[in-house]
């Protein structure tokens, strides 16, 4: 989970986020919230040029949907678990 438990999601928006294997993915452009209970789901990220959009769930902007408790650190790059 995230290092600094109390880090704002709009703290981590227009971060870069880096797979666990040290792979760009893209920029974080947004999040999906339960609005049941406000917790944040996924991740929205505007992907990088080179990446293979056929290995990850994507929306209807063809932004990635990570899930949000794959993250892993918040530095100035934000590190995913593996998927």
């Amino acid at each position: 989970m995230i290092e600094e438990k109390n880090k704002f999601v709009t703290d981590l928006r227009g971060k870069t986020i880096m797979s666990a294997t040290g792979d760009i993915l893209g920029i974080i452009d947004n999040f999906v919230v339960d609005t049941g209970n406000g917790a944040v789901k996924h991740v929205l990220v505007a992907p990088t040029e080179h990446l293979d959009l056929n290995k990850y769930k994507v929306d209807n902007m063809e932004r990635l949907v990570l899930p949000f408790n794959k993250i892993n650190a918040v530095k100035d790059v934000v590190v995913m678990a593996p998927l």
